[in-house]
């Protein structure tokens, strides 16, 4: 029950030029990437003679590949994608990465990020005989890039078709050749890393992949920076020969990526801890100690009972083995799904005051059920704290919250949303509270925070973006 009501990012990718064990690796690398999406995964493999061997299927990482599906795409370059679908169709025609075949030569992409002129491209490609096989955004761009590959010059063809899209996008780019390519849009919305192990070099959307496949962080790409890494080593170019100010997804450091990761050169645990310390300043209260609901607020509940000196603990207990796949409860048993993930340290909560630490409130849905059994455990009072300003405004650049009739505090105030959700008191983290605790020097000029202040970084027509998102 709780997951429906978390917000959603599009996906992640990883990529890993020439090594022994590439698909192995890249196997690990998604592993690390699962929370960025677990409805499909896929790998592909560059082979000799201009081919390409993948496998993909629906569900997660340790799920899709087995050790014989590894040991069989096995080859010298990879890239792999995890999915979480926005509207695009769960389905495996979806599941990236894509492949497409021109004059007897191999390409694939795998795409993080949502391209908010997909529908208007794909009318054009149609109307000039392309054919589509998915649902998807991303199969916009690889039309593109065929297109345009009439020279044979693939970065050529990258550069032409990435001047056509707009959005935001980190594309990992496999070629035939075994050429592996990474592209970030020119606002740097998602992130995409670059990487060394044992000679070869990585690309992932995060750096906790790194970790775990022990390769060692180089740096970020730039706004509008492409990649290409071969047998030359790594070349840079711009995409767009005038740099745009930087939009990158303040989101990020509140819920998507994981606390181990590096994004846009800050720590993610810190950057919420940060949030939360900042959070004490704005809404002190008194109450017997601090709380999150595992693992959403976490890390903002550490650093709120830092600053307020208000003990921190874990009134909730998580059960970690409890998969997707459980079966789902009879209607006589709707909240069973909800118990048997959470489970209250019923002597700790009882006749106390507490303070719950959130993330985000999206929808209002989990929240309103999680206060109601802090109130039947018997707390005697419940406060809320929110490490984020309220999101009124929907995304269209990769978080499935696209409709402003999703998003409760849109439409109401601070004090209803208290008294809808039956909490003593409500406070959300200011924007420039928010902003300030980033650490970022010029905080307003770096970052997107649509969601919070509806103001969008890159123009859409909101009537028709979402029917090729995700």
């Amino acid at each position: 029950m709780f997951e429906n009501e978390r917000p959603r990012d599009e996906c992640g990718v990883f990529g890993l030029y020439r090594h022994s064990e590439a698909a192995t690796l890249t196997y690990f690398g998604l592993y690390a990437l699962q929370h960025r999406g677990q409805e499909s995964a896929g790998i592909c493999v560059s082979r000799k003679n201009n081919k390409m061997v993948s496998h993909k299927g629906m569900g997660l990482v340790h799920d899709v590949f087995k050790m014989e599906d590894l040991a069989r795409i096995e080859g010298g370059s990879a890239i792999g994608h995890v999915r979480y679908s926005t509207t695009g169709d769960s389905v495996l025609a979806n599941a990236q990465p894509f492949v497409a075949q021109h004059k007897g030569r191999a390409y694939a992409v795998a795409h993080n990020g949502n391209l908010v002129n997909a529908h208007k491209l794909k009318q054009e490609l149609e109307e000039s005989g392309s054919i589509f096989q998915t649902t998807m955004d991303s199969e916009v761009f690889l039309h593109l890039f065929v297109k345009n590959l009439k020279d044979g010059n693939v970065v050529r063809a990258i550069q032409r078709s990435v001047a056509k899209i707009e959005g935001a996008y980190s594309f990992v780019i496999l070629t035939c050749k075994g050429e592996v390519i990474g592209v970030k849009d020119p606002n740097s919305f998602r992130p995409l890393a670059l990487g060394k192990i044992n000679g070869s070099y990585v690309l992932s959307s995060e750096t906790c992949a790194f970790d775990l496949v022990q390769a060692e962080f180089v740096r970020e790409l730039d706004p509008g920076e492409i990649v290409i890494i071969n047998e030359d080593g790594v070349t840079s170019i711009k995409a767009d020969p005038e740099p745009k100010t930087a939009s990158l997804c303040i989101f990020e450091y509140i819920y998507f990526a994981r606390p181990d990761s590096t994004i846009f050169g800050k720590n993610v645990y810190q950057m919420r801890k940060a949030h939360g310390k900042r959070l004490a300043q704005e809404a002190p209260v008194d109450a017997d100690f601090v709380m999150p609901f595992p693992d959403s607020g976490n890390y903002a509940a550490i650093g709120y009972a830092e600053e307020s000196g208000i003990p921190f603990e874990m009134g909730m207990i998580r059960n970690h083995y409890v998969g997707r796949s459980f079966i789902q409860p009879t209607q006589s048993m709707r909240d069973f799904a909800v118990r048997v993930k959470l489970n209250p340290v019923r002597e700790l909560i009882r006749n106390k005051e507490i303070i719950i630490i959130e993330d985000s409130i999206i929808r209002g849905t989990t929240a309103m059920t999680r206060v109601k059994a802090l109130r039947d455990l018997g707390a005697k009072k419940v406060h809320m704290r929110i490490s984020c300003p309220p999101h009124r405004f929907p995304c269209y650049y990769g978080i499935d919250f696209s409709s402003k009739g999703e998003l409760i505090a849109a439409s109401k105030t601070e004090e209803e949303l208290t008294r809808y959700l039956g909490l003593d008191t409500l406070h959300y983290l200011s924007i420039e509270g928010m902003l300030e605790a980033s650490g970022v020097e010029n905080p307003e000029d770096h970052f997107c925070k649509a969601c919070f202040d509806g103001s969008y970084p890159v123009a859409f027509d909101p009537a028709v973006t979402k029917c090729c998102m995700g």
